[in-house]
C-alpha cells in the first residue's frame, strides 16, 4: 500500500500526477494502490475539488 500524503492540497497534486500519468481512472489508481476512492473524494471535497471522470482529474 502506497501511504498518501495528508495534506488536502498536496493529495491533490498528487492524485491529479497519478491520474495523468498513470492511470485512467480514479477506481484504477484506488485499487493499485489499495486506496480508500469515498476518503479521497471527501478530503478533496473538503477543498472545493470533484473528481470528473471525462477529464480523469479532480477539478
Amino acid at each position: 500500500m502506497t501511504t498518501l500524503p495528508r495534506d488536502p492540497a498536496i493529495l491533490l497534486s498528487f492524485i491529479n500526477m497519478k491520474l495523468r500519468n498513470n492511470y485512467p481512472s480514479l477506481a484504477a489508481l484506488c485499487d493499485d494502490l489499495d486506496a480508500d476512492e469515498e476518503e479521497i473524494r471527501n478530503i478533496l471535497a473538503s477543498i472545493g475539488y470533484a473528481y470528473s471522470e471525462e477529464k480523469n482529474a479532480f477539478i
